[in-house]
């Protein structure tokens, strides 16, 4: 028997004998073989930290400069034909002794990591907290020779599961209550229960997706294991007989003693686990293997977990269900811009505020406490540089430290942020384990050129079909992608002729409505009985996803810093009427003789996200403004209102269009759209585009709006006309105070930016006694 803390430095590892040493000044012999390893946690056997076999020691590779190049050759080096991606900052955990390659700089084309451009071997100004790894692509190289030196015999754990041991339970989904196994090699093995405890069960319960295990029901396990066990007598030749009759706690209980005993005898892989409860990953554990064909047998029974389910999936599973009236108290942290249930930047509301956490010292323990906190199991990942894009606002939070056994990221020790310290380009993200629903067993899509397209074909019951594409919009193409587990919705598709692909020929589902937060299509409203105008297969549903999507954010202090009143007479107004931009009330004014009072203000509009923000129609379909003397690549890209406190609009929504492009960038990003020549439009990942409180339609039109208290709010991107990793910042609010003659406006905010209370003091606004703005 192996410990497992010591196994994990003995993984696979490959020599390469036929390359020659790099020159060093130490002795030949300390240079005969160079090797290479994958290790770390929590990975599969393709994937992990790379460690290098130098001078008689091992080491590791900084991420400086690690590009895909440097990846393919080194999975070529581990017996793999080629690299699927690469990891920075540790992402399989630190590594321990020397650094030995930094900066290293490969075209691709070169043998050996040696061949490719480095500081030189031991050269490094790294910490172990910038180890890279590499994700290879599960095929091996033909021929590929492994030496002995790689053990015969993987001693880690990489995937778990939980067995249901109950009739009737092996369907549902998800599973919380089960026999534990662990995956070896083609088969699935149990985990001897002798000294097991309940932080062992902590750690299983977090990878499977739950937030902490409860309490067993043991006597029900004993009681099938006593069933078991009992010994059927020997035959005798007897006169039959009926066989007594059972009651029906004795058939439930024969009927789970069937189903627990049709394997063969357990085959323990595992036993001797001793988790502390913090870890995220049951390899971190230490634990014993048994050995191949051992006579060592387990003094115990199979382990059994069981685990609570975590209120963000509960709620889920209860979405199409009438649900309980409860008093639900305020969520104090959430996850913002995922794709996927589990994963997003983190943000925490301290004062009243939403803010996010600065990635430095940002770990998996403390990415682990937030998930736990959310209702989700343990953490996958920690990411870092604003990974899910970046926030606005204030940054509550730096240099987190948890020791993952806090139920609340505010029980960690953290420091306070001063403006020096962090951007939101260090905004700290995470990827949670969330537990296995199986959405995607009831969704396809079928004809794409890729398999991120194609026409959406769900199952009900038993049978497939395609979706009526009337009123088949981005909301709903969004929750397709996420069901699908493919990202976000690129563009919802509503003719889907040249997809026609699939024997399938019934329409199952129309009329889907959906909020965009479901999990699944089936969870969105849609009609009792299939009606839709277009029938055929021509005008069935279809999704095109992508893995990143953009995330506009409108720059609220600038609105409050910018707006004024102007009076602009009517003989400066023909080229703004023409665009729709007045009140339909200037159609009868004495053009060109009076004015409209116009409430003006700057627009400042960001991608904080992950992807360009790109119009949806194309070229051929824009439209030439001669006033303006530009295209609009959209009809209705933000909308300007004028509100009482209850809602009411006061002065008429004007639907401002607008060309695209990007005014200006953060620092190292490069505009890329520009609408003069008929450029390409758009607004580029770490850009803005400003609209200037002097140009054209940047107003609301109040010459009939009377003096009192109103709520400013703009709208982007109000149609979902494209998609976003987030819509619910596309909404900004302000204060306002009008006394005929002046205005005020403050507490400009975005719509998520405050907490549900502060929000309502703000909805019940009852204005200002005088123009002292605190």
């Amino acid at each position: 028997m192996l410990h497992l803390s010591a196994s994990l430095w003995i993984l696979l590892t490959v020599c390469w004998a036929q390359q020659t040493p790099l020159p060093t000044t130490h002795s030949p012999n300390q240079n005969r073989g160079i090797k290479f390893r994958l290790a770390g946690y929590p990975r599969k056997h393709n994937e992990g930290r790379v460690e290098v076999f130098y001078n008689q020691e091992w080491g590791t590779i900084c991420d400086d400069d690690f590009t895909m190049e440097n990846a393919h050759i080194l999975c070529r080096h581990l017996g793999f034909t080629e690299a699927t991606g690469w990891t920075h900052s540790a992402k399989y955990g630190k590594g321990v002794g020397r650094i030995w390659l930094d900066n290293v700089i490969c075209s691709g084309s070169e043998k050996s990591i040696t061949d490719c451009n480095s500081r030189g071997w031991g050269n490094s100004d790294c910490t172990h907290e910038e180890d890279a790894g590499v994700i290879c692509k599960d095929e091996r190289i033909p021929g590929f020779i492994e030496p002995n030196t790689i053990e015969t015999e993987q001693r880690q754990v990489e995937e778990i599961r939980l067995r249901p041991a109950v009739s009737g339970a092996k369907n549902r989904l998800p599973v919380a209550e089960g026999i534990l196994e662990v995956k070896h090699k083609d088969s699935w093995e149990q985990v001897c229960d002798a000294g097991w405890t309940v932080k062992n069960s902590r750690v299983v319960c977090g990878m499977l997706g739950f937030p902490s295990d409860k309490k067993l029901n043991k006597n029900f396990y004993k009681r099938i294991k006593k069933q078991a066990a009992v010994k059927r007598p020997p035959k005798v030749a007897l006169k039959p007989r009926s066989p007594p009759k059972q009651t029906p706690k004795q058939k439930e209980i024969k009927n789970n003693s069937r189903l627990y005993l049709e394997r063969q005898k357990p085959a323990f892989r595992l036993h001797s686990v001793q988790c502390t409860g913090s870890e995220v990953h049951l390899s971190l554990c230490p634990m014993d293997f048994y050995k191949v064909n051992s006579s060592s047998t387990c003094d115990g029974s199979p382990v059994v977990v069981s685990c609570s389910m975590g209120h963000a999936i509960s709620s889920s599973l209860l979405s199409n269900k009438k649900k309980k009236v409860t008093v639900q108290r305020e969520e104090t942290i959430r996850l913002k811009g995922g794709s996927r249930p589990g994963e997003g930047r983190v943000e925490i509301l301290k004062n009243g505020q939403w803010g996010t956490v600065c990635d430095d010292r940002w770990d998996l323990q403390a990415a682990s406490v937030v998930c736990r906190e959310l209702g989700f199991g343990s953490a996958k990942e920690a990411l870092t540089g604003a990974r899910m894009g970046q926030g606005m606002g204030p940054i509550h939070m730096n240099e987190v430290r948890c020791t993952g056994l806090e139920s609340s990221i505010w029980d960690c020790q953290y420091k306070n942020i001063t403006e020096e310290d962090c951007k939101h380009t260090e905004d700290a993200a995470v990827k949670c384990n969330s537990p296995y629903m199986g959405y995607e067993r009831t969704i396809r899509i079928v004809g794409g050129r890729t398999q991120f397209e194609g026409r959406v074909e769900v199952k009900l019951g038993a049978s497939w079909g395609y979706l009526c594409s009337d009123g088949w919009t981005t909301k709903e193409a969004m929750v397709a992608c996420r069901q699908l587990g493919l990202g976000y919705s690129l563009h919802a598709v509503t003719e889907t002729w040249y997809w026609d692909a699939s024997n399938v020929t019934q329409m199952v589902l129309s009329g889907v409505r959906c909020s965009g937060n479901e999990m699944s299509l089936q969870q969105c409203t849609h009609h009792g009985t299939v009606s839709c105008k277009n029938t055929g297969t021509r005008h069935a549903a279809g999704v095109i996803c992508s893995e990143t999507a953009s995330d506009l954010v409108l720059h609220a202090a600038l609105v409050q810093e910018t707006a004024y009143i102007e009076d602009r007479p009517l003989h400066m107004l023909y080229c703004a009427a023409e665009e729709n931009c007045l009140s339909s009330s200037a159609r009868n004014a004495n053009w060109p003789y009076g004015h409209r009072r116009l409430l003006r203000f700057s627009s400042q509009i960001h991608n904080n996200g992950r992807a360009d923000f790109r119009p949806k129609a194309g070229r051929h379909s824009w439209v030439w403004h001669e006033c303006h003397g530009h295209y609009h690549s959209m009809d209705i890209f933000t909308h300007y209102d004028l509100l009482t406190s209850n809602g009411t609009k006061v002065a008429e929504g004007h639907k401002a269009s607008f060309c695209l492009e990007d005014s200006d960038c953060q620092e190292l990003v490069s505009k890329r759209y520009e609408c003069a020549n008929f450029g390409e439009q758009g607004i580029t990942v770490g850009c803005w585009d400003l609209y200037r409180h002097d140009i054209d339609c940047q107003w609301i039109d109040i010459t009939d709006v009377k003096p009192g208290n109103y709520i400013l709010q703009v709208v982007i991107n109000p149609n979902y006309e494209v998609a976003e990793s987030d819509f619910t910042n596309n909404a900004m609010k302000c204060n306002c105070k009008y006394d005929g003659h002046r205005i005020w406006i403050h507490n400009c905010h975005l719509g998520d930016a405050f907490s549900e209370e502060a929000n309502k003091q703000f909805e019940q606004y009852r204005g200002q006694l005088n123009n002292q703005i605190i």
